[in-house]
């Protein structure tokens, strides 16, 4: 059934493309293209090991092959911890990220907050608050804040993260703005997402543009145990096609599966399948 409404959806891996072989992030991007795909998040999970010049051929890639880019940070950050120079090496790496992002024209960098290691939730609310008005501080002076920070939605019930915490941190500081991770909520949720209810609070906000992660997902009581692929159906994925376009939306999902790319072209199906069109400046539907 064609559908009828306006929305614009980027889809795409996180980090390279596993069918690709060699050229790195540059060689990623190329090859997102060529699958058919229209965004990358380049990953720095150990550390931002990207010089400021390849931030720039990436992002002259990206223009060519008309692929939108985001980034991650490293994943070795904890804004919460009781030792400031954890807070601080988190910071920078945040920001170096950020620097990259720049260069890269991409337009977001993810991160996790970090765990409340015995804070209370409101306590643990404020820090991130003031780290985060820091962070804004420096890319102000820099001139980065065309790149927005995007606050994870956690998977763990320990993690400062819930989307409510996310959207009370945007409320003061619209520099940061909340990564939806569909998995993360579905197991912080005991299983359970219902994807109309998130972006009715998304919509109150009125956020030009959503940055997401989509996999399917392992978990306990304790919450995310493992990433796993999209065919699990936990959670769903076509309820969530089928919100997008009702609501018309402008998103991005990131495909952080074991099979990245491949649950990306798996979504590109479903949505083709309810009419949409992939275009350089987003699915068309």
């Amino acid at each position: 059934m064609k559908c009828m409404s306006v929305a614009k959806i980027w889809l795409g891996p996180a980090g390279i493309p596993s069918q690709c072989k060699g050229g790195g992030s540059v060689g990623g991007i190329k090859c997102c293209n060529e699958l058919g795909l229209n965004a990358m998040e380049v990953e720095f999970v150990r550390g931002v090991n990207m010089s400021l010049a390849m931030a720039k051929e990436c992002g002259e890639a990206a223009k060519e092959f008309g692929v939108r880019l985001s980034v991650h940070a490293p994943y070795y950050i904890n804004l919460l911890s009781k030792n400031k120079d954890i807070i601080e090496a988190s910071k920078k790496r945040i920001l170096d990220s950020v620097e990259r992002a720049h260069l890269m024209h991409a337009g977001i960098v993810a991160f996790h907050a970090g765990y409340y290691t015995g804070l209370a939730k409101r306590d643990a609310l404020e820090i991130v608050k003031k780290n985060c008005d820091d962070m804004t501080t420096v890319m102000e002076k820099n001139g980065w804040l065309d790149v927005k920070l995007g606050l994870e939605a956690s998977g763990k019930h320990s993690a400062f993260g819930y989307l409510d915490e996310l959207l009370a941190v945007n409320e003061e500081n619209k520099q940061c703005v909340p990564v939806l991770d569909f998995a993360h909520i579905f197991a912080k949720n005991y299983g359970k997402i219902d994807y109309g209810e998130i972006f009715n609070k998304m919509e109150i906000k009125k956020f030009n543009h959503l940055h997401t992660h989509f996999s399917g997902i392992e978990f306990t009581d304790k919450g995310e145990r493992m990433h796993i692929v999209m065919a699990s159906n936990k959670p769903p994925f076509e309820p969530l096609a089928h919100e997008i376009l009702r609501r018309k939306l402008s998103i991005t999902i990131i495909s952080e599966s074991p099979i990245t790319d491949i649950d990306s072209l798996a979504m590109k199906k479903i949505f083709e399948n309810l009419g949409c069109e992939l275009e350089t400046k987003g699915f068309k539907c």
